[in-house]
């Protein structure tokens, strides 16, 4: 294949990172007749932290792609049943989902990510690990048109049309391509998790001023079992991180706390202060990001699989067959950014709203009214997995109700 810039044997679409949003970019890419290299700095399969939550859109995705099947036969069960408790209410239930998928799945990122890698590489995508790239190659326009890096000890240079940053929240693409932030707000809370086994568990969350706690059914029979903090109190927190993420647990989730009590985690504490919330510059000339590293929010809605699912969607759905044309290429990448934006920005407002850890009497109110109903019920817990809008929730029969 000859390059439009020149040189020969270049790759269509070079994708860095190949976790939750560059396999299946790669993937999507490579099914729709493009050679794509893909690149990421770890070993596969790899641990990385991770809150596993795949939510019903993300679980469509997964059986769009042919994926599903795997993840559910990899022992991680479904989560067709939710528990969300705050102050006095307790609701229970499940979404109406998605495309006919009403459970979500919470797959160990080692699982999970090794699966949508060989999705990738069954779709035709090189696959180079233990790669870092250094600079980005531009035209003498300024247009981004392949990658310098290092591999195994040496250097590589490697051309393509499109280069695809999907390398994280601390993302070298987005730095190397000068990506602006278009909105960045403060860090709100600071999480730490663990993983007990034999923990009898459906997706729980629980609520309380100060605090989250959820308890996650993940794969080989695990829970894993996370604590969310006030941002202020990270520093408190980290000295002894242990008795407050147990402590967290017992004043939030008592009951929870109970099957856990006098019982060790079966693998060490995890946690991060580091929850950034913000959009960068989605695209640019011959670049574009995706997943965490263009859009970053909180944990603590658990949204960031699912979205970044979305975002390999719609980047490959709007470049078409239009990769080999600059001029189309460009109109492509605008029409990413913006579908972008305008898909996750209600998710963003949202996500911050949870995260500042406060419960009001006008939300309890609402959420009394919605336990009395069934179908209320599965369209709050719908909004809880990102699918529909808020207003959705406002039928006739909820303000009967309220």
């Amino acid at each position: 294949m000859n390059d439009a810039h020149g040189g020969r044997d270049a790759f269509d679409a070079i994708v860095v990172g190949a976790r939750c949003a560059g396999s299946p970019t790669a993937m999507l890419l490579a099914r729709a007749g493009y050679r794509v290299l893909l690149l990421d700095r770890a070993e596969f399969p790899s641990d990385t932290l991770s809150t596993h939550l795949v939510h019903q859109p993300g679980v469509a995705a997964l059986g769009r792609w042919g994926l599903l099947e795997r993840v559910a036969d990899s022992g991680c069960p479904p989560l067709d049943r939710v528990l969300y408790r705050v102050g006095d209410v307790e609701l229970t239930g499940c979404g109406r989902g998605v495309d006919g998928y009403r459970a979500g799945f919470a797959p160990r990122r080692f699982v999970l990510d090794a699966i949508l890698l060989e999705g990738a590489v069954a779709a035709g995508v090189e696959f180079r690990e233990r790669c870092t790239v250094t600079e980005l190659l531009r035209d003498a326009d300024g247009r981004v048109v392949g990658v310098t890096g290092t591999h195994r000890g040496g250097t590589f240079t490697e051309r393509a049309r499109l280069v695809v940053g999907a390398d994280g929240m601390r993302s070298r693409v987005a730095e190397l391509c000068d990506a602006p932030f278009t909105s960045r707000k403060p860090t709100l809370t600071c999480a730490y998790y663990a993983y007990w086994d034999d923990l009898p568990a459906c997706l729980e969350l629980y609520e309380r001023p100060g605090a989250w706690v959820a308890a996650v059914p993940t794969n080989a029979g695990a829970t894993l079992v996370l604590a969310y903090f006030p941002q202020a109190r990270f520093d408190a927190v980290r000295r002894d991180a242990e008795a407050a993420h147990i402590e967290q647990v017992r004043s939030t989730a008592p009951e929870l706390y109970d099957r856990i009590a006098g019982r060790r985690p079966v693998e060490r504490l995890r946690g991060t202060g580091d929850q950034r919330n913000f959009f960068r510059q989605a695209a640019g000339p011959g670049w574009a990001l995706v997943g965490d590293a263009g859009h970053h929010k909180d944990s603590i809605t658990a949204r960031g699989i699912s979205d970044a699912f979305y975002q390999a969607e719609s980047l490959v759905r709007h470049i078409g067959d239009g990769l080999a044309d600059p001029a189309r290429l460009d109109e492509a990448l605008d029409a990413f950014a913006a579908d972008r934006d305008k898909a996750l920005t209600g998710g963003f407002e949202a996500t911050l709203s949870v995260a500042q850890l406060e419960v009001h009497e006008e939300r309890l109110s609402l959420l009394r009214a919605v336990r009395q109903d069934e179908e209320l019920t599965s369209i709050y817990f719908d909004l809880v997995a990102g699918v529909g809008s808020f207003e959705s929730l406002y039928t006739p029969r909820l303000m009967a109700l309220l």
